[in-house]
């Protein structure tokens, strides 16, 4: 070992090579899956165009996955206030803004 490398250092380094190659070999493997299953779709129906791969809700062990959110948000709710009550909020709001 180098006098300016670490222990720690080092150990860092491998530690950090040894995730990246676990990953790569996880999305080698997740890529090979689906190609093999479009493969085994397009045998068993004989079609030639390719077959969309559908999106499972589920994961493989049945725990259920996070719901995408909604890309709109929720309606705008409005009241309708009499002169009464427009006063009475107003009053509200001045009294809160002064601290009393």
């Amino acid at each position: 070992m180098a006098q300016h490398e670490t222990l720690s250092r080092t150990t860092g380094a491998t530690v950090l090579t040894l995730v990246v190659v676990a990953c790569a070999a996880g999305l080698a493997d997740a890529l090979r899956r689906r190609v093999r299953l479009r493969r085994r779709a397009r045998h068993h129906t004989g079609a030639e165009q390719p077959i969309p791969v559908h999106t499972h809700t589920h994961t493989r062990h049945g725990t259920p996955t996070v719901p995408r959110q909604r890309t709109t948000g929720p309606s705008a709710e409005t009241v309708r206030l009499t002169e009464a009550e427009r006063d009475a909020f107003a009053v509200l709001v001045r009294r809160l803004s002064e601290g009393d």
